[in-house]
C-alpha cells in the first residue's frame, strides 16, 4: 500500500516545505492598484523631468556659478581654479559709464527694439491671413500650406539663403530694388551698417510669422459661426465684425501668442549668428550675440555668464509684470 500525503493549505499558500521548512519563500505585499495608477503618470514624465535636468536645469546652475567666479582663459583648464569674485561680473556688466556696460546697454536696447517690431508685424501678418483665409474658398488649401513652408523650413538653411539673397553684387533683393524696379540710385549693404537691422526684422518675420498665423488660425475654430451670422444680419460690417467679435475672442490665444513670441524673438540666437556671423554690425548687436562675443570671443566666460544671468531676471520679470497685467485685465472684463 501507498500512502498518499495531501499538501495542506497553509503550505500550497505559502509555497514553502511546510512548518519546518528551511527555504519557506514569502510573498511581496501587492501595491494597490490605486497607487499604481496615482503613479503612472510621474513615471511617464520622468525621463522628460531627467532630460530637462540635463539639458536647462544643471547647464543653468552651472552658468549662475560661473557668474560668480573670474573664468578667463587662463582657468579653461580647470575651472574649479578661477578665483571668486562675488558680484564684481555683474557691478561691471551694469556699469554704464565703463565701456562694458555701455556697449551692453546698446545692445540691450537694439534687442528691445527690434524685438518689439518683430513681435508687432509677426502677429499682425499672422492675424490677417488667419481672418482672411478662414472663409472656405478655391485653393484655401493651397495658401495654407504655402503660408507654413517658412515656418517648417530649417532655421539655418533658410537664413543662409536669405544671407545670399541679401549680397550686395549678385543678391536677388538688390536685383530686384536696383536693377528691375529703380528704387535704389545704388545696391545697397544689407548685411553690413544700419541696413542690417531691416535686414534682420526681414528675416525674423518670414522665419516667425507663420507661427502666428498658426495659433490664430486655430483660435479662429473656437468662435461660432452663429456670432458672425448674427452680427451680419444685425447689419454689421467686416471690420466690425472683426472688432467687435474676432479680436475678443481671440484674446486669450492672443496673450499666450505674443508672450511666446517676445521670449523667442528676445533670445533669438540663430538668426542673427547666421546672417551676419560671429560679429554682428552695430545697429544689429542682439544681446545674444553679445553675450557670445563676450563669452567665446574674449574668453571672459564669468562676465558673459553673468550677463546670461541678467538676461534671464529680465525675461523673468517682464513675464511676471505681463502675466499679471493681463491677468487683471481678463478679470476686469468678465466683471
Amino acid at each position: 500500500m501507498t500512502a498518499t500525503v495531501t499538501a495542506g493549505p497553509t503550505d500550497r499558500a505559502e509555497g514553502g516545505q511546510g512548518p519546518d521548512g528551511g527555504d519557506k519563500r514569502r510573498r511581496l505585499p501587492r501595491v494597490p492598484d490605486r497607487v499604481r495608477r496615482a503613479g503612472l503618470p510621474y513615471l511617464l514624465l520622468l525621463p522628460a523631468v531627467l532630460l530637462e535636468l540635463l539639458v536647462h536645469l544643471i547647464p543653468m546652475i552651472i552658468g549662475i556659478v560661473m557668474s560668480f567666479r573670474q573664468l578667463t582663459q587662463f582657468y579653461i583648464r580647470n575651472w574649479g581654479e578661477a578665483p571668486w569674485t562675488g558680484l564684481e561680473n555683474y557691478r561691471v556688466a551694469v556699469d554704464f559709464d565703463a565701456p562694458i556696460g555701455q556697449a551692453l546697454l546698446h545692445s540691450f536696447l537694439v534687442t528691445c527694439v527690434f524685438s518689439l517690431c518683430a513681435v508687432g508685424l509677426c502677429w499682425l501678418f499672422g492675424v490677417t491671413a488667419a481672418i482672411l483665409l478662414q472663409e472656405s474658398f478655391r485653393g484655401r488649401g493651397i495658401l495654407r500650406a504655402v503660408f507654413l513652408v517658412p515656418y517648417a523650413l530649417p532655421v539655418y538653411a533658410a537664413v543662409i539663403t536669405w544671407a545670399f539673397m541679401f549680397q550686395r553684387d549678385n543678391g536677388l533683393v538688390n536685383h530686384v530694388l536696383h536693377d528691375q524696379l529703380g528704387l535704389t540710385g545704388q545696391p545697397s549693404f544689407w548685411l553690413i551698417g544700419d541696413n542690417s537691422f531691416y535686414a534682420l526684422i526681414v528675416v525674423a518675420v518670414w522665419k516667425s510669422w507663420p507661427f502666428a498665423f498658426l495659433i490664430v488660425m486655430a483660435g479662429l475654430q473656437n468662435i461660432p459661426r452663429e456670432l458672425y451670422e448674427a452680427a451680419s444680419i444685425d447689419g454689421a460690417g467686416i471690420w466690425q465684425q472683426i472688432r467687435r467679435i474676432t479680436l475678443p475672442s481671440l484674446r486669450p490665444v492672443n496673450q499666450v501668442l505674443v508672450l511666446v513670441l517676445f521670449l523667442w524673438t528676445f533670445n533669438d540666437f540663430n538668426t542673427p549668428y547666421v546672417l551676419f556671423g560671429k560679429s554682428a554690425p552695430e545697429a544689429a548687436d542682439l544681446i545674444s550675440i553679445h553675450i557670445y562675443q563676450s563669452s567665446f570671443v574674449t574668453w571672459n566666460f564669468g562676465s558673459g555668464s553673468a550677463m546670461s544671468v541678467l538676461l534671464l531676471l529680465f525675461l523673468l520679470l517682464v513675464t511676471a509684470v505681463y502675466l499679471l497685467l493681463t491677468t487683471r485685465g481678463r478679470k476686469g472684463s468678465d466683471v
